[in-house]
């Protein structure tokens, strides 16, 4: 598995391109807010030579969600989520408007593709990743991981010495203990890509982590 990671937007969301040697991938959270943070991601994926098979969200605030509208335009790719966060995503003006104060402006949202759940497998090349379900930060949050190659996309659940914020609509600050609680299970080895900031391991996390 290989693994680009480009820092997007003024909230600094880890958007994640993720590929094998099969050159088909997948892109993680796609939060570029303008045409310049698209392009460097486009960029890299004609200079490898990519086909990009899912565009998945972790979670569907709008620093996460920026940039879908681009993605569908130049992929056609529609966005892949949780449907327990669907009605944030729909007014997405309403809730940029609840979180920063007032408005920004922003390309129209496409239609959410398909619904993922728990359990489910996304497939592309010869990797997988299974869906984790784990609610907390949102009702739909969702962690995406990697058994064969110990790694974990951990959105906003799970940060290095933190986790995701329960004060937003839909938040809950015991289902995300529950869900840290599950990630606690996964193999200490398992390196862990948070939606914001550096990377960590579960291992860590256990030791120094006050929420795990």
């Amino acid at each position: 598995m290989n693994i680009k990671t480009f820092i997007v937007n003024p909230l600094g969301v880890n958007c994640y391109l993720v590929h094998d040697d099969t050159k088909e991938g997948v892109i993680i959270d796609c939060g570029c807010s303008t045409e310049g943070e698209w392009k460097e991601i486009k960029d890299y994926i004609d200079s490898e030579n990519l086909t990009i098979k899912h565009l998945l969200n972790t979670h569907l605030h709008f620093d996460h969600v920026w940039g879908n509208s681009f993605a569908f335009r130049d992929l056609k790719l529609s966005p892949e989520a949780h449907r327990a966060d669907a009605f944030i995503y729909q007014d997405m003006d309403r809730q940029i408007e609840r979180v920063v104060g007032f408005r920004i402006p922003h390309p129209p949202m496409p239609e959410l593709g398909c619904s993922l759940k728990e359990g489910d497998t996304i497939s592309f090349g010869s990797t997988s990743l299974k869906v984790l379900h784990t609610p907390g930060h949102s009702q739909g949050s969702l962690c995406f991981y990697s058994a064969a190659d110990e790694v974990l996309f951990s959105g906003d659940t799970l940060f290095y010495g933190s986790c995701g914020r329960t004060d937003l609509e839909g938040g809950s600050h015991s289902d995300i203990m529950k869900s840290l609680q599950r990630l606690a299970l996964l193999p200490e080895s398992t390196k862990v890509m948070c939606g914001h900031g550096p990377s960590t391991a579960i291992k860590t996390e256990k030791c120094h982590n006050p929420y795990m």
